[in-house]
């Protein structure tokens, strides 16, 4: 464990982490949906069937943590010790408070002391829960679980909620206070974020924009380690990049660092105003590229797409992309675009003009009557199909804000979701937003029976 790879992962989100560590099959996910009150996690009675880590937003007693489910350590018979301690690192580094999960019913074994071993060095407050202690009959065996050295085993029963809030109440004991939120209206150089896969370039890229033109490098305070991100210069405009680079991939360690990686993201996500999603040119489109897009999407930032790699792409290579791009990006077809090699440097300075091209649409505001008369042109060339006899009617429509540009129809009945689509495309069409996403709800009139 690398002391880069701690610094990329200490700063994860504002509200208190919570890792669930365990071997497998010990109850991490059922604990983990007893611990949210719904069925979030996958649960299977088999081991395994965790693999990539999975954070969900929790409360407790009015106070907000995140809970991390994390896969349970498979023993190997080759270095077994090696590496139940390096997936314990990743797991613990990113987190305030770490729940260990032991099986009451089987006893300790030896993988669980060595994950002991790992904590103890950790210096993190560390929750013992004994699980599947589903009665009374097993509370002799979850006191036997004293001797693993991490102080009183808290009886639980995962399935069934038995000392759930016991040990609810001991975790928050131990939980630091959450920070502010670091998302602030904040005056200064516009905040962009690098986010991307592990090794599609984006520490080279920062390290090209920060190594040409930086201007200084400051300490940003207000957030949970003050990380350091760059001040940097781009064809004269002047950005606060956030930098989410230096993780790497290596086999053995892939899962665990593209999680925390992914971690790293969704923090830096909701810091940014604008996000450059770095995607590699010369490898194809893959299902973690599109989940962070969807991130910057659902997080309502804008959004630049950068072609990483370009230097290593032929011209067949650059055919299939276009063929790929077509076929999985056509939800992000209002995103700019550029080539670049963060190598060469070839096309960087183009991500100026892209990032204020993103940045204008998602900052654009539009009149209500602008809105309005918009809305009805449309509406008198492509009017809602009837529905059962029924045609409902948008009766009115306002912008509600903008970063990004929301938008509220009050309609005279709901609308097909296909139609509210028609109108989000109509409105990129005639009104740009290019590069930020476009909200549009609806909020149908009450039918006389409910108003009355």
């Amino acid at each position: 464990m690398t002391e880069e790879f701690l610094a990329e992962v200490e700063e994860t989100a504002v509200k208190p982490v919570v890792a669930v560590v365990g071997r497998p099959n010990v109850g991490k996910s059922t604990l983990v949906n007893r611990i949210l009150g719904r069925r979030a996690a996958v649960v299977q009675d088999e081991p395994g069937v965790t693999r990539d880590r999975v954070s969900y937003d929790a409360n407790w007693n009015g106070r907000d943590f995140i809970v991390v489910d994390t896969g349970g350590w498979i023993s190997d018979a080759k270095g077994m010790a090696a590496m139940i301690a390096e997936q314990a690192e990743l797991a613990i580094a990113a987190a305030d408070a770490v729940v260990f999960v032991v099986d009451a019913t089987v006893g300790t074994l030896d993988e669980d002391e060595a994950v002991v071993r790992v904590l103890r060095r950790s210096n993190k407050p560390v929750i013992l829960a004994a699980n599947k202690v589903d009665d009374q009959r097993h509370e002799a065996m979850a006191a036997t679980m004293w001797n693993l050295g991490l102080g009183e085993p808290y009886a639980v029963s995962a399935l069934h909620g038995r000392g759930s809030g016991d040990l609810l109440d001991a975790i928050l004991d131990v939980l630091p206070e959450a920070p502010p939120s670091t998302y602030v209206e904040q005056s200064g150089p516009r905040r962009v974020a690098i986010v991307g896969k592990p090794n599609v370039g984006k520490s080279s890229l920062l390290n090209k924009l920060a190594g040409q033109q930086r201007s200084v490098v400051s300490d940003i305070s207000g957030t949970t380690v003050d990380p350091v991100d760059e001040i940097v210069e781009v064809a004269g405009n002047i950005y606060h990049f956030i930098d989410t680079a230096g993780i790497r991939r290596r086999v053995k360690e892939a899962s665990g660092h593209e999680y925390y990686a992914s971690l790293r993201t969704q923090a830096a996500i909701e810091r940014a105003e604008v996000c450059v999603m770095v995607i590699d040119a010369s490898e194809p489109i893959t299902d973690q590229d599109l989940r962070i897009l969807s991130s910057i999407e659902d997080g309502g930032r804008a959004l630049v797409i950068a072609f990483n790699k370009w230097d290593l792409t032929d011209e067949e290579r650059r055919h299939y992309l276009e063929r790929e791009i077509e076929r999985d990006l056509v939800a992000f077809r209002w995103a700019p675009t550029v080539n670049i090699s963060a190598l060469t440097g070839r096309n960087v300075d183009k991500l100026s003009k892209a990032i204020e091209e993103a940045a204008e649409g998602w900052e654009t505001r539009i009149s209500t009557g602008k809105f309005n008369a918009f809305l009805g042109r449309l509406a008198a060339a492509h009017p809602h199909p009837v529905r059962g006899g029924k045609q409902p009617r948008i009766l009115f429509g306002t912008q509600a804000h903008n970063c990004p540009p929301t938008f509220v129809l009050f309609t005279s009945g709901q609308l097909d979701p296909q139609y509210t689509r028609f109108v989000e495309r109509r409105l990129r069409e005639d009104f740009g937003f290019s590069g930020s996403p476009v909200h549009v709800e609806v909020r149908a009139r009450a039918k006389r029976s409910e108003r009355t």
